[in-house]
């Protein structure tokens, strides 16, 4: 059975450190590197691409990276301005 020091590091008192992938900002940096790429690849496949509209605002070029991100916006301002309003409960609502 090993004792707390020889867990610690044989007796130095000091921890194993473990390292994480995104402890390293290079890692990070490489991370949002790839992010960027792909979001453009798929942006520029986009153009090249054949679609078939059901509506004339579907034709537009990049319409539904637009569409995507006005939804995105417009659930956090919701969530933030009308829904915490609905279930926010006072500062002492559980003393």
């Amino acid at each position: 059975m090993e004792t707390q020091e020889s867990k610690q590091g044989h007796g130095t008192g000091h921890r194993d450190t473990k390292g994480y992938l995104f402890d390293n900002p290079k890692n990070v940096k490489r991370l949002l590197g790839g992010f960027y790429l792909s979001l453009l690849v798929l942006l520029a496949a986009e153009l090249f691409l054949h679609k078939r509209p059901h509506f004339a605002w579907e034709a537009w070029p990049e319409f539904y990276a637009v569409y995507g991100f006005v939804a995105c916006v417009v659930l956090v301002l919701a969530a933030k301005y009308i829904l915490r309003p609905l279930v926010k409960r006072r500062e002492d609502y559980y003393d």
